[in-house]
């Protein structure tokens, strides 16, 4: 009978070598392409990590920055309103000096006024005076003219002026 496998030690000599080449060769594939591609998948699922940390410590902080502005933003009003208040009341303290100031100018120009009108009024006393004075001078000369002596002259000028006193000229 005749064998299903030649099995001789030929076959066995060339299964067992082929083996070790096979074996061989793994190992050598295995050194210079399966470790380099199991490298490279190692360093990508690194890479990968990192950014899905990154991303979620990204994720974070934006939520984080999301929540102070949020906060913000609710404060926005109250800060608007302090602010507006503040430029109320800097209003109303500039208005109030602006006030007074007019007040000050105001109360100046009567003052002024007032003062001119004294002033006017006693230009107009003295130029009242000046013509009691000549008048009462027109008076001596017509004394003199009619004759009449020295003291006579003197007593009538003295009576004119006193009777033209500043209480006469004034009412």
């Amino acid at each position: 009978m005749t064998r299903l496998f030649d099995l001789d030690f030929q076959l066995l000599f060339d299964s067992v070598s082929l083996g070790i080449s096979v074996f061989f060769l793994f190992l050598i594939m295995s050194y210079l392409l399966f470790n380099p591609a199991r490298k490279l998948l190692h360093d990508r699922q690194e890479k990968i990590r990192q950014d899905i940390a990154t991303a979620a410590g990204d994720k974070e902080d934006a939520a984080r920055l999301k929540a102070e502005y949020e906060e913000k933003l609710k404060n926005v009003d109250k800060e608007t309103e302090v602010l507006l208040s503040e430029a109320r009341q800097k209003a109303l303290k500039n208005e109030a000096k602006i006030i007074a100031d007019a007040k000050e100018e105001a109360a100046r120009i009567i003052a002024r006024a007032n003062e001119e009108a004294e002033l006017e009024k006693k230009r107009a006393a003295d130029e009242m005076k000046q013509e009691m004075i000549s008048i009462a001078a027109m008076m001596a000369g017509k004394v003199v003219a009619a004759n009449i002596d020295t003291t006579i002259q003197d007593r009538l000028v003295e009576e004119t002026l006193k009777e033209m006193g500043d209480a006469t000229w004034q009412s």
